[in-house]
């Protein structure tokens, strides 16, 4: 395969890109504009979409969908929202008027995470958005995680369902697959960090997660776009024989962009051994936060209205990997946390607006794939 596939070369910058003065707390001038409650009982409404913004979804690749981590967020009011919504009201009405974006043609449920749903609730889910939306569905900690934790997120004991093949069947793939059916995009096993005794048996690690993996009921024909995942947490994970064991299973890596991991160019490897492959990529916390920065990310970044640290290195490297993969005919599943940039649909906007300026006609277009 070409490197230019993978590569991260500069990007043009496409104009009316919002820019900051560099100065830390300083927000970018992109935001929200100012919105007014409404009645519960209006029920939530999209946006009104200007032109512009839909020339740009109709100008991206089919086979990318863009989309954030949740939709439950009142101050994306003006831009997903017409107008503020409570969250409760969102969260139960919200994801049709979501799906409505022309941009936003996926999101994570990570809810799933903490609690996993039921068959019912993938389909409550299914039936509120159109026919070419996938969802990103991430697989319940009580497979994914070596440790049961506190409500505050401390390790408290080892978890012996860490892993098991059985569970991440009737707990994880099966539901989701019989409620979502082909709306179903992406299945991701996001492995916790783990205790330092368990990076020290990786061998064994890699044997657990390869069983899981090959116990997992196919996805099509119910699930035509349906992809496994995994994403760590963890850089010791990011091997020659972690990919060999994504390969045998036919999954695939989920580039987590999380200062926990290298930054994106020096995960691209995984995706070099697995190609051809669709891309998974979930879009977590801006490094400038650090490993541990989520709560910062929360007081700096609340209520998700407006962008305020950007990061123009990664919206270049992931743009070019968003083209040249779906330019190959492989999918694209990009999730967007608001701890990312400060809003997550702004987030989608500037990286959208980079895949763009990508484009070539057909006729300009080289093979993507080398002999």
């Amino acid at each position: 395969m070409q490197e230019d596939l993978f590569g991260t070369p500069a990007v043009p910058t496409p104009p009316n890109r919002p820019a900051t003065d560099g100065q830390p707390g300083k927000a970018a001038a992109l935001s929200a504009p100012p919105a007014t409650p409404r009645s519960k009982g209006l029920g939530v409404r999209p946006v009104t979409v200007d032109e512009a913004l839909q020339t740009l979804a109709g100008a991206l690749p089919q086979r990318l969908r863009l989309g954030t981590s949740s939709w439950t967020y009142p101050a994306w009011a003006g831009l997903v929202w017409d107008a503020e919504y409570a969250e409760t009201q969102l969260s139960k009405q919200g994801l049709a008027a979501y799906a409505a974006h022309p941009l936003l043609r996926t999101v994570s449920l990570d809810r799933n995470f903490y609690r996993p749903l039921t068959v019912s609730q993938y389909q409550r889910y299914a039936e509120q958005v159109p026919a070419d939306f996938r969802f990103v569905v991430k697989a319940p900690s009580l497979v994914t995680d070596a440790l049961v934790r506190t409500e505050d997120g401390r390790g408290r004991e080892p978890n012996p369902a860490f892993l098991d093949p059985a569970l991440a069947c009737t707990e994880f793939v099966e539901p989701a697959l019989a409620g979502l059916g082909d709306k179903l995009g992406a299945l991701v096993f996001q492995l916790s960090p783990l205790p330092t005794a368990w990076l020290d048996r990786m061998p064994l690690l890699l044997g657990k997660l390869r069983d899981l993996l090959h116990a997992l009921p196919p996805l099509k024909p119910q699930a035509s776009d349906g992809v496994i995942a995994v994403e760590v947490r963890d850089p010791e994970w990011l091997t020659p024989e972690f990919a060999a064991v994504l390969r045998d299973a036919g999954a695939t890596y989920c580039l987590g962009l999380h200062p926990k991991l290298p930054p994106l160019a020096q995960q691209l490897p995984l995706l070099r051994a697995l190609w051809p492959t669709p891309l998974v990529c979930r879009w977590n916390l801006n490094a400038l936060h650090g490993p541990y920065g989520y709560e910062d990310a929360e007081r700096r970044y609340a209520p998700y209205d407006r962008l305020h640290d950007l990061d123009p290195d990664t919206h270049a490297a992931l743009a070019k990997v968003i083209a040249g993969i779906t330019a190959a005919g492989q999918n694209a599943y990009v999730t967007i946390s608001n701890h990312a940039e400060g809003c997550a649909p702004l987030t989608a906007q500037r990286l959208a607006e980079q895949v763009r300026a990508l484009q070539k006609p057909a006729a300009e277009t080289a093979p993507p794939i080398s002999d």
